[in-house]
């Protein structure tokens, strides 16, 4: 059983990105992942695959036992309903006032199912505009219908 626990290879992971200066999309780069799956990961809300858990570890001197630790399955816990960090509100925001917009507009072009969380990619990009730079949010998840029997 390993010493490390998953907060503690998190906690190490932050610490060498603010030593080495790195950002989240140049470990993405390094590992060859995206930079939201990347962070996702590193922050313990998936399992790297052993090459990508071995690539991270090399690219920021994290111990070999973390690599073990980096592929354990997670149980993902939010700590609090309703977050109060005012970027990730403002997400839990959206989602409370077009959540039912954006079911309704599934339900309609698919079918009875949701948009999976599992088979899903996401990207965060910056665009410039001259009343305020824009924050464009893409996700694609795989469209799963409700069974029937």
């Amino acid at each position: 059983m390993s010493a490390l626990t998953r907060e503690d290879v998190t906690g190490m992971i932050l610490s060498a990105k603010r030593e080495t200066g790195l950002t989240w999309e140049g470990i993405a780069e390094a590992i060859g992942m995206s930079p939201v799956w990347t962070h996702s990961a590193a922050m313990g809300m998936n399992a790297m695959p052993e090459a990508k858990a071995i690539a991270i570890t090399e690219t920021l001197g994290l111990p070999q036992e973390a690599v073990l630790v980096l592929q354990e399955s997670p149980t993902k816990i939010w700590e609090q309903t309703v977050p109060t960090d005012p970027c990730i509100y403002r997400l839990y925001e959206i989602v409370g006032v077009y959540g039912p917009t954006i079911k309704a507009l599934i339900h309609e072009k698919f079918g009875d199912g949701i948009m999976s969380a599992i088979d899903f990619d996401m990207s965060v990009t910056r665009i410039e505009n001259p009343k305020g730079d824009r924050v464009k949010i893409e996700m694609s998840g795989k469209y799963l219908g409700y069974n029937a029997w």
